[in-house]
């Protein structure tokens, strides 16, 4: 499958390559699955997940984001029934969702309380800034939904004098969880 096009830019989001992968891989998406994205931004995650599950709904309330999102989908081949929302999470949440990604902090604690509510089995969460990650982690364990927390940190090899340098990116903390959690193994 070809890599996920992205010309259009939100100039937001840390999901690059290598996160959204181990977001992917924590998500465990599967063809039957109704995916949601909160907060897509560039679309990058909508577009991966639709090509792996039926049906994705991509939430942003920001319209140039929006307009992003749409953008870089009709880039893409994919075969999932995509629905992109214009709405501030959690306004605009399906009630039938299995998994979620929440791609920005505004209103975490509502989108997780309406995950909890609907039995959204899988959520994963991406946060650039400690303190946020932080009230993320306590968040999703008060849910009993807290399975584990990973924190990555992408660099990007670049040619310097002759020889091989890197340029890190921010470093991304990832909150996992599943309904049946047990807590951090």
């Amino acid at each position: 499958m070809p890599q996920v096009a992205l010309p259009h830019d939100a100039k937001a989001g840390p999901t690059k390559p290598e996160v959204r992968a181990v977001t992917l891989e924590k998500l465990a998406l599967e063809p039957p699955d109704h995916f949601v994205d909160v907060g897509s931004c560039t679309g990058s995650i909508t577009i991966e997940a639709a090509r792996r599950v039926e049906r994705v709904t991509a939430i942003e309330r920001n319209p140039e984001r929006l307009e992003v999102t749409e953008k870089n989908l009709a880039a893409n081949e994919y075969d999932a029934d995509v629905t992109v929302r214009a709405a501030e999470a959690p306004e605009g949440l399906p009630e039938d969702a299995d998994a979620m990604f929440l791609g920005g902090s505004r209103n975490f604690e509502a989108v997780l309380d309406h995950a909890v509510e609907t039995d959204v089995d899988r959520i994963v969460m991406n946060v650039a800034r400690l303190e946020v990650a932080g009230r993320a982690v306590e968040a999703f364990r008060e849910r009993g939904i807290l399975e584990g927390v990973v924190q990555l940190q992408v660099s990007h090899g670049y040619e310097l004098v002759g020889a091989t340098s890197f340029d890190s990116q921010n470093p991304v903390y990832m909150v996992v969880g599943r309904r049946d959690a047990e807590g951090l193994a």
